[in-house]
């Protein structure tokens, strides 16, 4: 499927909603606070000008590919494959933002790596499920959730820390 072929209706719709995770997670997160900056961070973490990169060109290839997955799903399997996938990028994009609230905000860094696994798990549900709708579409989320099973070990490892 070529990008001419998604469905522009779907395509704004998942384009919306990671916009507005990517705001919601975004007006949680603060890496300049006191208190973020008084944790003992492992010398692995990423430099602070890669997150956004990453989490940029992540939400682009997740607005896309399910975009794709939903035009395939409803074109081809039916409403039900298609409302099973809704949901699970719906649950996907909830875990997304709950993670930036619990991390940043709330300082449940217990929490904060229960989340992330759920949203590793959910992750790689989602690539799963994209996977099933047509050739390339599951590997397309794969660098997803290799990046939200890396936070996974990341947050717990700053949990440990910091306990």
């Amino acid at each position: 499927m070529k990008l001419r072929d998604i469905s522009k209706r779907q395509l704004a719709i998942t384009s919306a909603l990671t916009a507005v995770v990517a705001v919601a997670g975004s007006v949680a997160t603060d890496p300049k606070s006191d208190w973020y900056r008084s944790l003992d961070l492992p010398d692995w973490q990423p430099p602070g000008w890669a997150f956004p990169v990453v989490w940029t060109t992540l939400y682009t290839d997740i607005a896309v590919t399910s975009a794709k997955v939903l035009t395939e799903l409803d074109a081809e399997s039916g409403r039900e494959n298609a409302d099973a996938y809704r949901r699970a990028l719906l649950v996907n994009l909830t875990l997304n933002k709950a993670w930036s609230w619990v991390f940043f905000r709330f300082h449940k860094l217990g929490a904060a790596t229960v989340v992330a696994a759920l949203l590793a798990g959910s992750s790689i549900d989602l690539a799963r499920r994209a996977g099933r709708a047509g050739s390339g579409m599951g590997a397309a989320l794969v660098p997803y959730a290799a990046w939200c099973t890396f936070a996974t070990v990341l947050t717990e490892t700053i949990r440990r820390r910091n306990s």
